[in-house]
Order: structure tokens, then sequence, then C-alpha cells
């Protein structure tokens, strides 16, 4: 059952509107049409019986009568030049007062051009009459067209009066925003009325054999006023459904207008009968709107849903939308009653780079219950479904010109974890800061040496941090808590080169801290306890430090000539050294006595008032370490498979291995365990530009105790090898399809490669692919692809297919674990099993655990102008099913059955 929605009061937004809008369109130039033609409106009575007027011998027209009587108020003259041209002749009869043109025959008259095989103008009536001709096989070719302006109405036969302006149409064709149409007669009255009868539009390719239509009986228009309807139904394959309207009154505006927005209904599995996305559409101003929609559920939930867009062009645009569900499970009284109520705000907001460039607001908001995604009824969104994290960021910058450059930015942050309900916010963060100084740099020249490029910096942050939770979102308790605090650094840094292949940098940074409450600490005897007491008030403390580094590129090449596949191999080295230091700021550090217990000893403990604030407390040990790394590229040129080429071309690069580096930490503060594990990472390309493989791990060189904790023996000397792999972690990501299998024949096939991403699950911070599964919103279009047309007879000569692959695997062995703490493997993959019908599904296998994750299998069909889609959940707590069929054009959006079986939510 197809339902329409969208219909009264909305001009020009509503659906049904946008059918009879784009219909009348065809009068824009006075013209009407009928597809049965009576004897008297026959097109071979019209040709072969030419009477001085042809308008006298059409009687009815959608219910009104042209006397043949009526008398033709006559100009003196034209106003306009009328052009006539004609390919085998242009005949003219003084005698009938008429011109007679064959064969490609044209008239022009102002913006107002008539091609056709066949014209007769009667200058007495001031009328043309166009047809076709019919040639040598009897077919009926060379149709006439009438183009006014932009519009094209391709009818079968017409007739247009220069003086009056008015005409009929026969069986006439046109295309107009999307829609074919085609009708048996029109007819306009005068400048401001006009009447259509027996009309059909669709929006298949062949308006002539749709696969299904609207058939509307009488349509009466009034330019920019309004539009009154007769019965509308739809037809199916010429088949016609009560499936309509009885007549229809539309408000004309060339403004968007506000209206009702017809609700959707069904049944919930949980909630009893439903009307869904019912409300109100408000036409603010031409550049926002604003959509007021709701959900009412028999068993008492019901749902809100604020929807607005806005647009100012080259200057910005974006999206808000703020929904809320109060969701009743059963009915009050039973044991399994429950009552939930969720949220969730969604805002995007992008400034147009032209705007301003020195300054740049952008939004991207998603805040919420942490449950939203889980519970919500109308929406089913898999990609946030299995994302536990929400994030938000609002942000403003400002570049301010001159020298030195200074850039100011004005930020709030939000992070969302939906596991534990942990709301972390910054609410707001500043940071300004002033760009590079060189104090000693010349004149005129570059930059030489140590001295000329010392330069310094400033930069501040300040942050306003709150870390809350779901049930506290929104309430005074949130703020109580608050961390305020900011960081002023400047530093100063210097470069210059030594044995021209080394480059050294050296910098000293200095900070200075600041907050506006700290922390005292003693011990409390009598409770055995330690007492913090917050102290309000601004405080300070200041540190630096120095560093400084040295790198250089070493390059190798191992050449095995022309002759060979492999030309060469390029090894590429970057060792790098650095060293820190710091000293201990113990003047920021107090003590405190714990008493003894049952006959131990006093403790001393030593603590910082800073401790527990926003930016921490200053380090009070002395650092001195030392950081090693290097990493590694290797690149191979290889002879290509054509063997036409010469010289160079012969050859082309290839990676043959990415990033390989290691690095270590020598801390020389520290009286055991100095040394770091050393940290390894790389890229392995597998498939060039198609597969890498990307691997790290830890590598510890100390020994463990029985205790399974480190200790500051050598593992080597321990009777071990020189290192333990204590972890380790392999991953990649592939994507192919069945064109990586075929030649390139070095053509493009028009598909092209970008993928339709779901821009509803993007936006609210899912997934962009497939690789989670689609989501849709409950009584709402899902997301279909455009029909694609395959020009091979026999289609099972290629297949298309397409996989995605991700593949994870981290090792554990810390202390002795000796363990795969996860393995997992993700797919996705759709295939088309012929032109119209293409399968799909999503889902993974946790190899550790032994069991499927997520998975839903997607069915889609394509029935030229409709589309059916189900996609299916067969297990787990979101098991479900969505059905869904109609028309692919969005104009008939609301046009559709949809179906859908929601997951039984008291198994959660």
């Amino acid at each position: 059952m197809a339902t329409f929605t969208k219909i009264v009061l909305k001009a020009l937004r509503t659906n049904l509107l946008y059918i009879l809008f784009f219909i009348v369109f065809l009068l824009n130039f006075g013209l009407y049409g009928q597809e049965k033609e009576s004897k008297k409106t026959d097109l071979g009575y019209l040709i072969n019986n030419k009477a001085d007027s042809i308008t006298q011998r059409i009687k009815y027209i959608i219910g009104d009568t042209i006397s043949q009587n009526q008398t033709v108020r006559k100009r003196e003259t034209l106003t306009d030049i009328v052009n006539a041209f004609a390919k085998d002749y242009k005949k003219l009869s003084r005698k009938e007062n008429k011109m007679y043109l064959y064969n490609e025959a044209v008239v022009e008259y102002g913006d107002m051009i008539i091609n056709a095989g066949r014209i007769v103008m009667n200058n007495s009536t001031k009328e043309v009459f166009a047809a076709g001709i019919i040639d040598s096989t009897g077919t009926y070719t060379q149709k006439p067209t009438f183009k006014q302006g932009n519009n094209l109405v391709e009818p079968d036969s017409l007739i247009f009066n220069f003086d009056s302006q008015k005409a009929l149409v026969f069986n006439s064709r046109t295309e107009q925003g999307g829609f074919k149409v085609k009708g048996e007669i029109s007819k306009r009255q005068n400048d401001s009325i006009y009447y259509l009868a027996n009309a059909k539009f669709t929006t298949a390719e062949d308006v002539d054999d749709a696969d299904y239509y609207f058939f509307a009986r009488k349509i009466k228009f009034v330019p920019d006023s309004k539009i009154v309807t007769g019965f509308v139904n739809m037809y199916i394959a010429d088949v016609p459904t009560p499936l309509g309207l009885p007549f229809g009154y539309f408000p004309l505006t060339e403004k968007q207008s506000s209206g009702f927005i017809i609700p959707s209904y069904g049944e919930n599995i949980n909630r009893g009968f439903f009307l869904q996305n019912g409300g109100y559409y408000f036409a603010i101003s031409d550049y926002a709107d604003l959509a007021v929609q709701g959900d009412y559920y028999t068993n008492g939930s019901y749902g809100v849903r604020l929807e607005s867009n806005y647009n100012a062009r080259y200057r910005f645009n974006g999206n808000v939308a703020f929904r809320y569900e109060k969701l009743l499970l059963e009915e009050r009284g039973f044991p399994n009653f429950s009552e939930t109520t969720i949220y969730n705000l969604r805002w995007s907001h992008n400034q147009d780079q032209k705007a301003n460039p020195s300054s740049r607001f952008s939004a991207s908001v998603n805040l919420g219950s942490s449950d939203y995604y889980q519970q919500s009824v109308n929406q089913n969104n898999t990609g946030n479904f299995l994302n536990n994290t929400l994030n938000s960021s609002i942000s403003y910058s400002k570049t301010f010109e001159g020298e030195p450059g200074m850039n100011l930015n004005i930020s709030a942050t939000h992070n969302q974890n939906t596991n534990t309900e942990v709301i972390n916010l910054t609410l707001p963060t500043l940071q300004f800061s002033i760009g590079r100084v060189f104090p000693f740099e010349p004149k005129t020249g570059t930059k030489q040496g140590a001295i000329q490029n010392i330069n310094l910096q400033y930069n501040v942050r300040a942050e306003n941090r709150i870390t809350t939770t779901d049930s506290l979102f929104f309430r005074p308790e949130m703020f109580e808590n608050a961390n305020s605090g900011a960081r002023h650094t400047i530093p100063i840094s210097t470069n210059f080169k030594i044995f021209d292949h080394f480059s050294v940098s050296t910098s000293a940074n200095f900070n200075e801290v600041w907050t506006l409450k700290t922390f005292e600490q003693r011990f409390d005897e009598q409770i055995g306890q330690v007492e913090r007491d917050t102290i309000n008030g601004f405080d300070s403390y200041r540190t630096y430090d120095f560093s400084t580094s040295v790198g250089t590129t070493v390059y190798g090449m191992f050449d095995f000539g022309d002759h060979s596949n492999i030309k060469a191999i390029r090894h590429v080295i970057r060792p790098s050294v650095s060293y820190n230091i710091g000293p201990a700021f113990d003047q920021y550090y107090d003590e405190y006595t714990r008493t003894g217990i049952a006959g131990l000893e006093d403790e001393v403990v030593e603590y910082s008032r800073f401790e527990g604030t926003l930016n921490g407390a200053p380090g009070n040990n002395f650092t001195s370490s030392m950081s090693f790394s290097v990493t590694n590229d290797f690149e191979a040129k290889v002879r290509k498979k054509d063997s036409t080429l010469t010289g160079d071309d012969r050859f082309e690069k290839r990676s043959l291995l990415s990033n390989l580096s290691f690095s270590t930490n020598y801390n020389f503060a520290l009286d055991s365990l100095n040394l770091s594990p050393v940290s390894v990472r790389g890229t392995l390309p597998v498939v060039k530009d198609k597969l890498a493989v990307n691997f790290l791990g830890s590598l510890d060189m100390y020994a463990l105790n029985s205790n399974n904790r480190r200790i500051n023996t050598l593992n080597i000397n321990n009777g071990g090898s020189l290192f333990r792999l204590t972890r380790g972690n392999l991953s990649f990501s592939y994507s192919f399809s069945n064109k990586d299998f075929q030649k390139d024949e070095g053509e493009d096939d028009g598909d092209g490669d970008d993928e339709e991403f779901d821009s509803e699950s993007y936006r609210n911070g899912g997934r962009p692919d497939d690789l989670f599964g689609t989501s849709e919103m409950m009584n709402r279009r899902p997301n279909n692809e455009e029909s694609k047309s395959d020009e091979n007879e026999f289609y099972n000569y290629a297949i298309p297919w397409n996989l995605n692959l991700s593949y994870t695997m981290t090792y554990s062995n810390q202390a002795r674990e000796n363990e795969i703490s996860s393995h997992s493997l993700m797919f996705s993959g759709d295939v088309e099993l012929s032109p119209t019908w293409k399968v799909g599904v999503s889902s993974g296998y946790d190899i550790k655990n032994k069991g499927f994750s997520f998975t839903q299998l997607r069915f889609a069909k394509d029935l030229k102008s409709w589309q059916m889609s189900f996609n299916w959940t067969p297990f787990g707590i979101r098991k479900s099913w969505f059905f869904f069929i109609g028309i692919k054009s969005n104009i008939l959006q609301d046009v559709k059955y949809d179906k859908n079986r929601e997951r039984d939510r008291t198994l959660n």
C-alpha cells in the first residue's frame, strides 16, 4: 500500500503539488491535451478535412464549449513578425487566404517556435495548424514541437491563434522538473485561467509505456494564485488503483510556504499502533526553514523532532536537529513496564571560505543521551549503535594581520562515552599565539648559523574543563567540579648544520601555569584518612627545560643493472638522537606525616598543592634522558610489463617497506630500569595502492621475576633472548572488486569510483562506508542508488561485485600472558546478480571468541521507476528487518510502502 504525505497547504514543498505544478507548466503558453480522440478530434480527420477554422470543430473541451458562431476579435496587425520556412514547398493560397508548409516546416513568432512536418497558416483567423506527416512506410513522422522560452512540448498536433494567444494541443508530451507528462487536450481560456483534461504524468522513462503514472481528469490553473483539480488516482501497469484524491486545492507562490506534514501510520510490536513523522513545516524565510514533527504510539510513547536548514549564499550554511523521545515499554501496571527518556542534539555549521578570510566559525555537534541510538524507535542507525563515543566541537578562529602574525581560537568541545556515560566538556578553550620572531635575523639575505636562526614564540591555552555523567548533564551540579586553568609557553629555538650533513636543533621552553584553585592535604589521625581541602583563589608556578636533537639522512643504492627485472633497490635511513634535561621543582611541594598503624613507622608523604588541577603539578624529580630513533624506507625500481617501452620508461618505482622505525629512550635520572622498551612499527605494501599491512610491536630488554615484574637484569643475562616481545599488533584494510581482475581497456565505464555515503550515519559520527551495515530512518526513504544501465547483451559476462575487508590482531605478553588478546575480521560486500538485482552483507567474525559480530543482509531490486529493498539483521540484540518499496524520484518519495519488525527490546 502506498501513502501520500505532505499534501495540503504546503505549496511547492508538497510532493503531489509538484506533480500538478509541473503538469501545468505545460500550459505556460496556453496548451491543453487529450489522449482518446473522438471522431471530431481525430488526427486524420483534422489533416484530411481542411476548414477555415479548425477551432470551431472542437465542441467539448473540459466542460467548456467554443461556439461555432463565436467571433474572434481581430487585430489590425500582429505584435511581432511571423517567419515561415519549409524544406519541400511553401504554398500561398490567395483564395483561401492560407499558407501551406510541408516537410521540416518551421514557424517563428516572437519567442515561440513551431516545428512540424506539415503546417497550415490561416491568415483570416490568425491560426496555425501543425501536424506530422505519414512517410512511405505509413509511419507518422515529424511530429510537431512547440517551444516558447525554455518550455518544450511535443504533441501529435496543435492549433495556435496568434491574435488571441489561445492554443489547443492534442496528445502533448513534455518533460518538466523530472516528470514526463502526456495530455489529451489543453486549453487556455485567457491570460489568467487555464484548463487541462485527461493528463497522465510519471517519472518513468517512456511516458507512452510507463510502468506507473498518475491520471488527472480535470484541472483548473490560475497562475500565481491557485490550482483546483478533480479526481486524481494512480495507475500501475495501466491498471487503476484506489490510491488517489477526490479533489485538491493548492495555493501557488514562487516562495516556499508553510503547511502540514501528513504522518505515516503502522504498528510497533512493543508500543502498539502509531502515527509517525507528522507535523508542520514553517517556511521562515528564503534563508531558513523549520520542520516540527512528532510520533505518537497507543501505549503513550511519543517523540518530537525539530529540524532546520539554513543557507546564506557566499556566507554560511548548516542544519540543526533536536530529537526527544519518551518511550514506554508495555502498558502501565504490567510487570515488564519501563519508561525511558532520550534525546539527541545535532548541529552542523560551515562557513564559506570567501566570506571572511581572516576569521572562521564552524560547528559539528552530536550530543545527547548515551543510549539514544540504542533505544530510538524512529531511527535505526547501525554505525552509531556500534560506535561508543559521541564528539562535538564548536570553534571560532581569528587571524590578525601584521608582523608578527597573531592567531586567536576559541572553542568548546564535547566527548561522551556511551558505555560508561562519562561526559568530558571544555567550556570554553581559548588559545592565542604570536608567530615566530627572529631577533637576530639579517636585514637582507637568508638566515645562517645558530645565532641568526634564534627564534621565539608565545602561546597561551586557557581551559574550563567539566567532567560529568548523563544523569547530571545540563544540571547545575555539573558545574560544581569545573576545573579551570591556563598555561603560558615561550619556546626559544634555533637550528643549524654541522659537518654539512647533520641538522641540529636546540630549544628551551619556559612555562607558567595559572590555576583558580589548589588542594591542601593533611592526615587526620582520628579517622586514619587523608583529607583534601579546596583552596579557592589564584595560584601559579613556573617551569623550564632544555632539549637538543641531531639527525641526518643516509641513502644507499644497490644497482642490479638494466637487464635485471629489478634495476635497483634504494634504502633511505633517517637516524635521530635527542637529549632532554629538566630540573626538579620541589619548591612547589609540601609534606605531611602519615601516622603508622599497628607498630608501623610513620611515613612522610610529599605532595603538591597543584595536584588535581587542570594542568597538574610540576615534576619534583630531576629529568635527564636521551632518545634514539631510526626510520627506514626501502624502494625498488622494477621493470614494467610493457615490453615496447625503452629507456627509463621501462621501469617504475615500487615501495617495498615504508616507515620501518625503531625508537627507545634511556633515562639517566633513574637508578634502575633506565632503558625503555624498543618500539617497532612499519607498513608493508602488498598490493600497490590497494593493500598495505600495518604492524607495530614493543620489545623489552629487561627480564621478569617470579612475580612477573620487571627487574634490573637484562633478559639475555637471565637465560632468555635479547628482547622480549611484550605487545604486537597487525592490521590491514583491503577493498577490491571485479574490476581489479579485468584488463584495463583505457576507457571510463562511467560509474565512477566514489562511494555513496550514508550521510545520516556519517553526520552522527558513524562510519561513512557500509562495513558496519547501513542505517534507516523508520518510515522514511532508504539510501537507494540510481539505476544503472548495462549495455552488455549478456549480463553474466562480468557480474559486478565488491568486497571490503578489515583485519586486526593484537598479541599481549606484558607479564607472560603469551596470548592473542584480540583477533577479528570485518567484511562487507555487494554482488549484482543482474542489472536489477543486488545483494549485500556486512558482518565480522571474532576469531578469538569464535562468534559473529553484528551482521546485516541487504537485498535490493531495481523496478525501473521503483526501488525495492529489504534489510535483515538475523541475530543478536539488533535482530530486526526492514522492507521498502517506493518510487525512486525524490519528487514522489512519499509514494511508498514500508514495513519493519523492530528488535525485541525486552531482551536488551
